[in-house]
Protein backbone atom coordinates (compact mmCIF):
# COMPACT_ATOMS: atom_id res chain seq x y z
CA UNK A 1 0.00 0.00 0.00
CA UNK A 2 1.20 3.59 -0.48
CA UNK A 3 1.93 5.70 2.54
CA UNK A 4 3.53 9.28 3.68
CA UNK A 5 6.00 9.03 6.20
CA UNK A 6 7.93 11.86 7.74
CA UNK A 7 11.82 11.35 7.36
CA UNK A 8 12.87 14.74 9.18
CA UNK A 9 10.76 16.90 12.10
CA UNK A 10 10.55 20.27 10.27
CA UNK A 11 10.88 23.02 9.81
CA UNK A 12 10.23 22.66 6.85
CA UNK A 13 9.10 18.77 8.04
CA UNK A 14 10.46 16.32 5.18
CA UNK A 15 8.29 13.22 3.37
CA UNK A 16 7.91 10.65 1.06
CA UNK A 17 5.53 8.44 -0.21
CA UNK A 18 6.93 5.03 -0.11
CA UNK A 19 5.11 1.60 -0.45
CA UNK A 20 4.48 -0.37 2.72
CA UNK A 21 2.80 -3.99 3.77
CA UNK A 22 -0.61 -3.39 4.28
CA UNK A 23 -0.84 -4.00 8.25
CA UNK A 24 -2.89 -7.45 9.80
CA UNK A 25 -5.17 -6.25 12.38
CA UNK A 26 -4.71 -8.10 16.23
CA UNK A 27 -7.47 -9.45 17.87
CA UNK A 28 -9.11 -6.20 18.63
CA UNK A 29 -8.43 -4.25 15.98
CA UNK A 30 -10.02 -3.51 12.92
CA UNK A 31 -7.99 -2.74 9.16
CA UNK A 32 -9.53 0.37 7.37
CA UNK A 33 -9.99 0.86 3.77
CA UNK A 34 -9.07 4.54 3.99
CA UNK A 35 -11.28 6.84 2.30
CA UNK A 36 -10.72 10.45 3.38
CA UNK A 37 -8.30 11.47 6.43
CA UNK A 38 -7.86 14.68 7.90
CA UNK A 39 -5.48 16.96 8.85
CA UNK A 40 -5.39 18.55 12.42
CA UNK A 41 -3.11 21.02 14.49
CA UNK A 42 -2.06 18.08 15.98
CA UNK A 43 0.11 16.45 13.17
CA UNK A 44 1.38 19.89 12.37
CA UNK A 45 3.05 20.14 15.81
CA UNK A 46 4.05 16.37 16.20
CA UNK A 47 6.70 17.44 13.62
CA UNK A 48 8.15 20.60 15.13
CA UNK A 49 10.97 20.32 17.78
CA UNK A 50 9.14 22.07 20.46
CA UNK A 51 5.52 20.69 20.43
CA UNK A 52 2.87 23.70 21.79
CA UNK A 53 0.40 21.72 24.56
CA UNK A 54 -2.02 20.29 22.11
CA UNK A 55 0.69 17.66 21.26
CA UNK A 56 1.32 16.89 24.79
CA UNK A 57 1.53 13.10 25.37
CA UNK A 58 0.51 12.66 21.90
CA UNK A 59 3.90 11.82 20.31
CA UNK A 60 4.08 8.04 18.88
CA UNK A 61 6.79 6.19 17.31
CA UNK A 62 5.49 3.75 15.00
CA UNK A 63 6.66 0.92 13.33
CA UNK A 64 6.63 3.78 10.14
CA UNK A 65 6.47 7.08 11.01
CA UNK A 66 2.59 7.97 9.64
CA UNK A 67 0.89 11.08 10.59
CA UNK A 68 -2.81 11.38 10.59
CA UNK A 69 -5.58 10.89 13.23
CA UNK A 70 -9.26 11.40 12.33
CA UNK A 71 -10.26 8.82 9.29
CA UNK A 72 -12.69 8.01 7.46
CA UNK A 73 -12.91 4.17 5.15
CA UNK A 74 -14.54 0.97 4.71
CA UNK A 75 -13.72 -2.50 7.33
CA UNK A 76 -11.43 -4.82 5.54
CA UNK A 77 -10.96 -7.24 8.14
CA UNK A 78 -11.45 -7.37 12.16
CA UNK A 79 -9.66 -9.15 14.79
CA UNK A 80 -11.23 -11.90 16.25
CA UNK A 81 -12.27 -10.26 19.48
CA UNK A 82 -13.35 -7.63 17.29
CA UNK A 83 -18.02 -7.64 17.95
CA UNK A 84 -18.96 -4.09 16.93
CA UNK A 85 -17.87 -3.99 13.01
CA UNK A 86 -17.52 -6.15 10.11
CA UNK A 87 -16.25 -6.37 6.65
CA UNK A 88 -18.11 -3.65 4.54
CA UNK A 89 -18.95 -1.53 7.22
CA UNK A 90 -18.41 2.05 6.72
CA UNK A 91 -16.41 4.15 10.33
CA UNK A 92 -14.95 7.16 11.21
CA UNK A 93 -12.71 7.96 13.96
CA UNK A 94 -10.01 9.36 15.75
CA UNK A 95 -6.58 7.34 15.93
CA UNK A 96 -4.34 9.22 18.17
CA UNK A 97 -4.64 6.29 21.01
CA UNK A 98 -4.40 3.58 18.40
CA UNK A 99 -0.74 4.29 16.64
CA UNK A 100 -2.13 7.34 14.31
CA UNK A 101 -1.53 6.16 10.75
CA UNK A 102 -4.30 7.81 8.82
CA UNK A 103 -2.23 8.91 5.78
CA UNK A 104 -1.97 5.57 4.02
CA UNK A 105 -4.62 3.59 2.22
CA UNK A 106 -4.90 1.05 4.98
CA UNK A 107 -5.00 1.32 8.90
CA UNK A 108 -5.64 -0.73 11.83
CA UNK A 109 -6.90 0.43 14.79
CA UNK A 110 -8.53 -0.82 17.89
CA UNK A 111 -12.25 -1.26 17.78
CA UNK A 112 -13.32 1.76 20.60
CA UNK A 113 -11.31 4.10 18.47
CA UNK A 114 -13.88 3.74 15.48
CA UNK A 115 -17.70 4.18 14.92
CA UNK A 116 -19.98 3.86 11.93
CA UNK A 117 -20.47 6.35 9.73
CA UNK A 118 -23.96 8.17 8.75
CA UNK A 119 -24.96 7.20 5.81
CA UNK A 120 -25.82 11.02 5.25
CA UNK A 121 -22.20 11.97 5.42
CA UNK A 122 -19.46 11.49 2.69
CA UNK A 123 -16.67 10.40 3.98
CA UNK A 124 -14.32 13.69 3.51
CA UNK A 125 -17.30 14.90 5.99
CA UNK A 126 -17.05 12.00 8.51
CA UNK A 127 -12.61 12.40 8.72
CA UNK A 128 -13.33 16.37 9.12
CA UNK A 129 -15.31 15.67 12.44
CA UNK A 130 -13.58 13.76 15.66
CA UNK A 131 -10.79 15.44 16.48
CA UNK A 132 -12.16 18.89 16.17
CA UNK A 133 -15.64 18.29 16.22
CA UNK A 134 -15.19 17.03 19.82
CA UNK A 135 -12.50 19.45 21.19
CA UNK A 136 -15.16 22.16 20.30
CA UNK A 137 -18.26 19.96 22.19
CA UNK A 138 -16.06 18.86 24.99
CA UNK A 139 -15.13 21.85 25.85
CA UNK A 140 -18.57 23.92 25.57
CA UNK A 141 -20.55 21.40 26.84
CA UNK A 142 -18.82 18.76 29.18
CA UNK A 143 -16.31 21.60 30.94
CA UNK A 144 -17.92 25.05 29.85
CA UNK A 145 -21.88 23.78 30.84
CA UNK A 146 -22.90 25.81 28.09
CA UNK A 147 -26.30 27.60 28.65
CA UNK A 148 -28.82 28.92 26.49
CA UNK A 149 -28.76 32.78 26.32
CA UNK A 150 -25.31 33.18 27.70
CA UNK A 151 -22.94 35.37 26.07
CA UNK A 152 -19.93 32.97 24.38
CA UNK A 153 -16.83 34.11 22.48
CA UNK A 154 -14.61 31.80 20.54
CA UNK A 155 -10.93 32.89 19.79
CA UNK A 156 -9.81 30.91 16.24
CA UNK A 157 -13.17 30.41 15.74
CA UNK A 158 -12.72 30.26 12.12
CA UNK A 159 -9.99 27.35 11.76
CA UNK A 160 -11.23 23.31 12.71
CA UNK A 161 -12.09 23.65 16.47
CA UNK A 162 -13.97 26.90 15.90
CA UNK A 163 -16.28 26.04 12.77
CA UNK A 164 -17.85 23.20 14.98
CA UNK A 165 -17.55 26.16 18.48
CA UNK A 166 -19.88 28.39 16.37
CA UNK A 167 -22.32 26.09 15.25
CA UNK A 168 -22.40 24.08 18.36
CA UNK A 169 -22.84 27.19 20.70
CA UNK A 170 -25.49 28.52 18.17
CA UNK A 171 -27.17 25.14 18.66
CA UNK A 172 -27.11 25.32 22.20
CA UNK A 173 -29.31 28.84 22.28
CA UNK A 174 -25.99 31.34 22.89
CA UNK A 175 -25.16 34.32 21.32
CA UNK A 176 -21.81 34.02 19.53
CA UNK A 177 -18.72 36.22 18.98
CA UNK A 178 -16.43 35.17 16.55
CA UNK A 179 -12.60 36.01 16.46
CA UNK A 180 -10.32 35.50 13.90
CA UNK A 181 -8.39 36.96 10.82
CA UNK A 182 -9.93 39.84 7.99
CA UNK A 183 -10.00 36.46 5.63
CA UNK A 184 -12.36 34.60 7.83
CA UNK A 185 -15.14 36.81 9.38
CA UNK A 186 -17.43 36.43 6.04
CA UNK A 187 -17.45 32.27 6.47
CA UNK A 188 -17.94 32.55 10.58
CA UNK A 189 -20.76 34.99 9.73
CA UNK A 190 -22.08 32.26 7.04
CA UNK A 191 -22.24 29.38 9.40
CA UNK A 192 -23.94 31.58 12.34
CA UNK A 193 -22.11 33.84 14.56
CA UNK A 194 -23.51 36.91 15.52
CA UNK A 195 -21.07 39.27 15.94
CA UNK A 196 -17.73 39.13 14.35
CA UNK A 197 -14.06 40.59 15.82
CA UNK A 198 -11.26 40.76 13.69
CA UNK A 199 -7.88 40.52 15.88
CA UNK A 200 -5.59 42.11 13.56
CA UNK A 201 -8.20 45.02 14.02
CA UNK A 202 -9.51 44.93 17.71
CA UNK A 203 -8.28 42.79 20.80
CA UNK A 204 -11.24 41.65 22.47
CA UNK A 205 -9.69 41.39 25.46
CA UNK A 206 -9.75 44.93 25.89
CA UNK A 207 -12.92 45.62 24.34
CA UNK A 208 -15.30 46.10 27.20
CA UNK A 209 -17.24 43.31 26.23
CA UNK A 210 -17.31 40.75 29.17
CA UNK A 211 -18.45 37.28 28.17
CA UNK A 212 -19.96 34.21 29.64
CA UNK A 213 -18.30 31.62 28.73
CA UNK A 214 -14.17 32.23 26.67
CA UNK A 215 -13.23 28.97 24.33
CA UNK A 216 -9.95 30.11 23.44
CA UNK A 217 -7.70 27.76 20.70
CA UNK A 218 -4.84 30.28 20.09
CA UNK A 219 -3.91 31.39 24.02
CA UNK A 220 -1.21 33.59 23.68
CA UNK A 221 -2.03 36.88 25.95
CA UNK A 222 -1.71 37.04 29.31
CA UNK A 223 -4.56 34.90 31.85
CA UNK A 224 -5.19 38.36 33.65
CA UNK A 225 -6.31 39.87 30.30
CA UNK A 226 -8.72 36.94 29.67
CA UNK A 227 -9.90 37.17 33.36
CA UNK A 228 -10.89 40.85 32.71
CA UNK A 229 -13.13 40.02 29.62
CA UNK A 230 -14.95 37.68 31.52
CA UNK A 231 -18.32 38.28 33.75
CA UNK A 232 -17.71 37.90 37.34
CA UNK A 233 -19.02 34.52 37.56
CA UNK A 234 -17.78 33.74 33.54
CA UNK A 235 -15.76 30.57 32.40
CA UNK A 236 -12.27 30.35 30.29
CA UNK A 237 -11.11 27.37 28.50
CA UNK A 238 -7.72 26.64 26.57
CA UNK A 239 -8.23 24.71 23.95
CA UNK A 240 -4.44 25.09 22.44
CA UNK A 241 -1.83 27.90 22.67
CA UNK A 242 1.92 28.43 24.10
CA UNK A 243 3.16 26.54 27.05
CA UNK A 244 4.00 30.31 29.04
CA UNK A 245 0.23 30.42 29.00
CA UNK A 246 -0.72 26.87 29.89
CA UNK A 247 1.65 27.00 32.70
CA UNK A 248 0.03 30.26 34.24
CA UNK A 249 -3.31 29.28 34.07
CA UNK A 250 -2.31 26.36 35.80
CA UNK A 251 -0.33 28.53 38.47
CA UNK A 252 -2.95 31.16 38.14
CA UNK A 253 -6.18 29.77 37.75
CA UNK A 254 -7.29 27.94 40.77
CA UNK A 255 -6.41 31.29 42.97
CA UNK A 256 -8.34 33.26 40.62
CA UNK A 257 -11.33 31.31 40.95
CA UNK A 258 -10.90 31.34 45.01
CA UNK A 259 -10.74 35.21 44.83
CA UNK A 260 -12.68 36.13 42.40
CA UNK A 261 -15.46 33.45 41.17
CA UNK A 262 -14.10 33.19 37.81
CA UNK A 263 -13.50 29.33 36.25
CA UNK A 264 -9.86 29.53 34.06
CA UNK A 265 -8.80 26.08 32.78
CA UNK A 266 -7.81 24.48 30.32
CA UNK A 267 -9.70 21.30 28.54
CA UNK A 268 -8.70 17.68 28.89
CA UNK A 269 -9.57 16.30 25.47
CA UNK A 270 -10.71 12.43 24.64
CA UNK A 271 -10.88 11.35 21.91
CA UNK A 272 -14.43 9.70 20.63
CA UNK A 273 -16.29 10.50 23.66
CA UNK A 274 -19.58 11.58 22.88
CA UNK A 275 -19.20 11.18 19.29
CA UNK A 276 -22.63 10.05 19.44
CA UNK A 277 -24.22 13.16 20.64
CA UNK A 278 -22.02 15.18 17.59
CA UNK A 279 -23.45 13.09 15.19
CA UNK A 280 -26.93 13.66 16.08
CA UNK A 281 -26.08 17.57 15.63
CA UNK A 282 -24.93 17.02 12.17
CA UNK A 283 -27.87 14.51 11.20
CA UNK A 284 -30.29 17.35 12.67
CA UNK A 285 -28.60 19.84 10.45
CA UNK A 286 -27.28 22.17 13.45
CA UNK A 287 -23.78 21.43 12.58
CA UNK A 288 -22.02 21.03 9.15
CA UNK A 289 -18.45 20.12 8.73
CA UNK A 290 -16.62 23.24 7.49
CA UNK A 291 -13.77 21.72 4.38
CA UNK A 292 -11.21 24.51 3.26
CA UNK A 293 -9.04 22.73 0.55
CA UNK A 294 -9.32 18.97 -0.24
CA UNK A 295 -5.74 17.16 -0.96
CA UNK A 296 -4.82 13.89 -2.50
CA UNK A 297 -2.71 11.81 -0.30
CA UNK A 298 0.64 12.51 -2.73
CA UNK A 299 0.07 15.98 -1.11
CA UNK A 300 0.16 15.20 2.68
CA UNK A 301 3.34 17.28 2.95
CA UNK A 302 1.17 20.58 0.93
CA UNK A 303 -1.68 19.81 2.86
CA UNK A 304 0.38 20.42 6.23
CA UNK A 305 2.81 23.22 5.17
CA UNK A 306 -0.67 25.20 4.35
CA UNK A 307 -1.95 24.18 8.15
CA UNK A 308 0.73 25.82 9.31
CA UNK A 309 0.46 28.97 7.67
CA UNK A 310 -2.63 29.59 9.68
CA UNK A 311 -4.88 30.53 6.56
CA UNK A 312 -6.91 27.50 6.52
CA UNK A 313 -11.13 28.11 7.33
CA UNK A 314 -12.40 25.00 8.70
CA UNK A 315 -10.83 22.02 7.90
CA UNK A 316 -8.08 20.33 5.49
CA UNK A 317 -9.19 16.95 3.93
CA UNK A 318 -6.99 14.41 2.72
CA UNK A 319 -8.64 12.28 -0.01
CA UNK A 320 -7.56 8.74 -0.84
CA UNK A 321 -8.00 7.27 -4.64
CA UNK A 322 -8.07 3.40 -4.01
CA UNK A 323 -8.38 3.74 -7.98
CA UNK A 324 -4.60 5.29 -8.98
CA UNK A 325 -2.12 3.01 -9.55
CA UNK A 326 0.27 5.42 -10.33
Amino acid sequence: MKAIVYTERGPPPVFQQIEVEIPTPKDDEVLVKVNAASVNSWDWELLRTRPSMVSLGKRSDPRYKILGADIAGRVEAVGRDVKQFKPGDEVFGDLCQSGWGGFAEYVCARENALSLKPASMTFEEAAAVPQAGLLALQGLRNKGQIQPGQKVLINGAGGGVGTFAVQIAKSFGAEVTGVDSTMKLDMMRSIGADHVIDYTQEDYTKSGQRYDLILDIKVYRSIFDYKRALHPRGTFLAVGGSWARVFQLLLLGPLIRMVGGKKMGILAYKPNKDLAFLIDLIEAGKVVPVIDRRYPLSEVAEALRYLGEGHVKGKVVITVDHNNKT
